[in-house]
């Protein structure tokens, strides 16, 4: 997809990358280390020209920002109650879209596509907006395919069938275009593959 204007996405991209370096925690890939977020940032870009590869400039944007310095909100700072997680879900969506507003006006970004993408980041309407529910797709393609196993080897104690419904929760945020393309753009251990084709059959 056109960029409007390559400079100001250019500068947008860096400075939200540059936001994400902060991370103190890290992350390992093809043997060198990353700091969490910007890893996983840099890994929804990549899902995105995959998955959607005329994605807008406005989905673009929100993709690489939508867990932006998310560090600074921990889960421990709510209750560890279904209600807490959802404050907690709720008041990284602000922030991180609070973020992306900050940045986006900073580098040039006219109101309209600011609002446009601090939308997305906030998944204000994921059922009825297309670029929503792709942002969401994306979401959880990363998920499984960068995020999968490390999730099922700290949770050694989960029955599989616990690990289906996991899933299957995941699977149904997903569009049916999204869900059609997992064994296409995902390459998975054959044993994390039988589970994921297990849990596709029951959404």
């Amino acid at each position: 997809m056109k960029i409007s204007n390559p400079l100001i996405f250019k500068q947008a991209i860096a400075r939200f990358d540059d936001l994400n370096a902060l991370d103190p925690v890290t992350d390992m890939h093809d043997e060198k280390i990353f700091p969490k977020e910007l890893l996983y940032a840099q890994r929804m870009s990549e899902m995105l020209n995959q998955f959607a590869p005329e994605a807008s400039e406005v989905l673009q944007l929100a993709v690489r920002c939508q867990h932006i310095q998310r560090w600074h909100i921990p889960r421990a700072s709510y209750p560890m109650t279904k209600t807490g997680y959802h404050q907690w879900r709720n008041q990284l969506k602000k922030f991180h879209a609070d973020i992306a507003q900050s940045v986006l006006k900073d580098v040039g970004y006219e109101d309209i596509v600011v609002s446009r993408v601090c939308s997305l980041v906030r998944k204000d309407s994921v059922q009825t907006d297309d670029e929503a529910q792709t942002l969401e797709d994306v979401v959880v393609l990363v998920f499984l395919k960068s995020y999968l196993g490390a999730f099922v080897a700290s949770h050694a104690d989960y029955e599989i069938e616990k690990f289906k419904d996991i899933l299957v929760k995941s699977l149904r945020k997903m569009s049916k275009e999204g869900r059609s393309s997992i064994t296409k753009l995902i390459v998975l251990p054959d044993v994390l593959e039988l589970v994921i084709k297990s849990a596709l059959a029951k959404v």
